[in-house]
């Protein structure tokens, strides 16, 4: 009897056993299937996720792995002298003290490179991004844009501009070759990736016509060209401009040989581990904050942060990335 009972539950064990593994399987491919079903792939680095298809590292599940510091540290993009922003937004800063209960440090950094790495590693809590660094901060970093200046009429856009010095002889891009041509950054989206994208079909094709000079910012490259140190720089429209506004060019000394599709300014970022509550609290105070009279003379008229959406807002910046294929570099 023991034995007849034996044989009659072994088949109902190979049963089980068997459902089990074709749910399993299944489960597993639906798993896989929403994760691969998104229209874009995320690109983002090892140890982060995206799991609703919206090109950001989702938070952490574990609560305890959310970052909640007294202390929140934040920095601007380096386009220009770290010194003249660090003075610019000491009103927003210590707006944000006041709004957010914490005490708000602001550190100036020196590159879009080492603006990336200390978010990565935690020692920046948010950020503004420049355009082009603002992708790579999201993939490389972890950083949600959530935020850009603007207006009534929304966010700021701006070109990336070829200049070169009004007293040169060159009138087109394709006299350039072989010339003498700064780049702002490998991160820069105006000062690096338009080129590699637009130049080609102008009759010049950096990397092969001319190598890039790397200056490290849209105002040295600008002042590198006044000088005589290139013979053209590829910059930020918004930065030539307000430099010219603020006394240190005139923009009579340049002209421009080439000018870009428009693209999205500057984002606004925190890091995708900071808490949910404090997220929050830091776009609400974003949004409420007024510009004072001194950031919307700087910004050219902006007077207020705006809400943006990485995967929408930042399209045509990662088509020009992928495109050209500069993220290697």
């Amino acid at each position: 009897m023991q034995a007849s009972t034996n044989n009659m539950i072994a088949p109902i064990y190979a049963l089980r056993n068997l459902l089990c593994m074709s749910l399993s399987a299944i489960f597993l491919m639906v798993c896989s299937a929403s994760a691969s079903d998104c229209s874009e792939p995320s690109q983002l680095s090892a140890g982060f996720i995206d799991a609703n298809c919206d090109l950001l590292a989702d938070p952490p599940e574990k609560v305890s792995s959310h970052s909640n510091p007294d202390t929140l540290v934040w920095a601007y993009t380096p386009i220009e002298e770290p010194s003249i922003y660090a003075e610019l937004f000491r009103p927003f800063t210590r707006y944000l003290e006041e709004c957010t209960g914490r005490q708000i440090v602001y550190y100036p950094v020196q590159s879009d490179e080492a603006q990336i790495e200390a978010f990565r590693r935690g020692r920046l809590h948010f950020a503004g991004f420049s355009t082009g660094a603002t992708v790579k901060a999201v993939r490389q970093a972890g950083a949600h844009p959530f935020a850009a200046k603007g207006a009534l009429k929304g966010i700021r856009g701006y070109k990336s501009i070829a200049i070169v010095r009004s007293s040169s002889n060159f009138s087109s891009l394709s006299e350039l070759t072989g010339k003498r041509i700064a780049h702002s950054s490998y991160q820069s989206n105006s000062g690096h990736y338009a080129a590699l994208q637009f130049f080609p079909d102008e009759g010049l094709k950096p990397g092969v016509d001319y190598n890039p000079i790397m200056t490290g910012g849209h105002g040295q490259s600008i002042l590198g060209l006044l000088n005589g140190d290139y013979d053209m720089a590829v910059v930020a429209s918004d930065v030539f401009d307000r430099m010219a506004e603020r006394g240190r060019i005139q923009k009579s000394d340049f002209k421009t040989l080439y000018a870009s599709p428009l693209f999205p300014t500057s984002s606004f970022a925190y890091a995708h581990n900071l808490d949910p509550t404090l997220t929050e609290r830091l776009e609400s105070c974003f949004f409420k904050f007024e510009f004072p009279a001194r950031m919307i003379k700087e910004f050219r008229g902006d007077n207020r942060f705006l809400p943006v959406q990485y995967k929408r807002d930042w399209l045509i910046v990662r088509k020009v990335m992928e495109s050209s294929k500069a993220m290697k570099n």
